[in-house]
């Protein structure tokens, strides 16, 4: 999953410039080639012992070749651990919601939160739960509509 560009600082502040979109792009190249049956395998030289090989595997490659594939059209990309605690504004940019829509969110307790003083704090394992359930709502009111507009057709 890739996140809003306003939650974090990336490359320094700022999305990839043509030379970083460029390495990524051949950069994704060369590991596709590498890649057998969604395992990659990556060899490469160490001084001490010689030739050694890398095998990521398929959740890793995949992880991997998203965040290079974004990096190379250009936008950015944050990754959150899932434990990771969130501001109220961070929680907001990943839901490309407002702020205070949010805290409406929060008050009527469909995403759990903690308090640090006066602070919401939200668990991304909460807020992606979250995000998920409100996508698949949205996608089957979508399909709702499509059905309910072929019928009329």
């Amino acid at each position: 999953m890739t996140i809003a560009s306003g939650i974090a600082e990336p490359f320094g502040g700022r999305l990839p410039s043509e030379n970083e979109r460029f390495a990524a792009t051949q950069l994704r190249k060369i590991l596709a080639s590498k890649m057998d049956d969604g395992t990659l395998s990556l060899p490469f030289f160490d001084k001490q012992s010689g030739k050694q090989e890398i095998i990521l595997t398929p959740a890793l490659a995949q992880l991997l070749f998203e965040v290079l594939r974004h990096v190379s059209k250009g936008e950015a990309v944050t990754l959150v651990p899932v434990g990771e605690m969130l501001t109220t504004q961070q929680a907001a940019d990943i839901l490309n919601i407002s702020r205070p829509y949010l805290i409406k969110i929060l008050d009527q307790k469909k995403i759990a939160f903690s308090k640090i003083g006066r602070h919401r704090r939200i668990r991304a394992t909460d807020l992606f739960a979250y995000k998920v359930e409100r996508d698949l709502e949205r996608s089957d009111a979508l399909s709702e509509l499509f059905e309910d507009s072929a019928e009329l057709v």
